[in-house]
């Protein structure tokens, strides 16, 4: 069983995140159609940009293996979630594993076993794409039944209950197609470096334009590397 070690300091860096925004005066000054504020809505749009590419390196996100802190020639970015973890990274074709290279129970109660016996995890999240979203969906495909009087077609799963803990099945558009993350999602958190939140900042104007930048930093601070689990090289069609 999983014994007391004693604490270690892990790191990671934090990433800036910006989007420019630029509203020219007549544009400002033009009453839009369906918009109160050209500004505010342009700022919207930017911020959901932003929040797309924070989800992207949440996931992703990779630290070059030189200058991590960057450079004037090299930015500084955080690791993601995948480049965490070593400890239960599995493979299709490894000693053990199941075998196939098609995603289902077997492999994913074979991690979730791993973890409970050697951590003090509790895997309650699995993140995938929408390729292994449709290979969990068709665990039940045979045990599905409806009434004659049902008119609704179900053809989803998003809690998967096993023997090692219930987990919410989650889709990101940014997971690799061929792999499957399995978290203890009160090991993870996306913290802002303090005050970094994203926030706007006008800056001053070169003409007929207003114009600002909005920003915010971030990193992945990803406590016990061994609580969490990731499944790779599995068929993706």
């Amino acid at each position: 069983g999983a014994r007391f070690t004693n604490r270690s300091r892990c790191g990671n860096y934090t990433q800036i995140f910006t989007a420019t925004v630029e509203v020219s005066g007549t544009d400002m000054a033009a009453s839009q159609l369906g918009l109160a504020d050209e500004m505010d809505y342009q700022k919207q749009e930017c911020l959901r940009e932003l929040i797309r590419d924070l989800e992207n390196t949440v996931v992703n996100g990779g630290q070059p293996t030189s200058n991590p802190e960057g450079s004037g020639s090299v930015r500084r970015s955080m690791k993601g979630v995948i480049q965490h973890l070593s400890t239960n990274v599995f493979h299709t074709g490894d000693s053990g594993f199941p075998t196939g290279t098609g995603l289902d129970e077997d492999k994913i109660n074979y991690v979730l076993r791993q973890i409970w016996e050697s951590s003090n995890g509790n895997v309650d999240l699995i993140v995938v794409g929408g390729f292994q979203k449709r290979k969990i969906n068709a665990f039940s495909a045979n045990s599905r039944t409806y009434g004659a009087n049902d008119t609704t077609f179900t053809d989803m799963i998003s809690i998967y209950e096993s023997d090692f803990g219930v987990c919410r099945i989650v889709t990101t558009r940014w997971m690799p197609q061929d792999a499957a993350l399995l978290l203890d999602s009160s090991r993870i958190s996306v913290p802002p470096l303090a005050g970094r939140s994203f926030y706007f900042k006008p800056l001053a104007s070169g003409g007929d334009y207003e114009c600002g930048e909005l920003i915010g930093e971030y990193t992945v601070e990803l406590r016990n590397e061994a609580a969490h689990g990731l499944i790779r090289d599995l068929s993706t069609s």
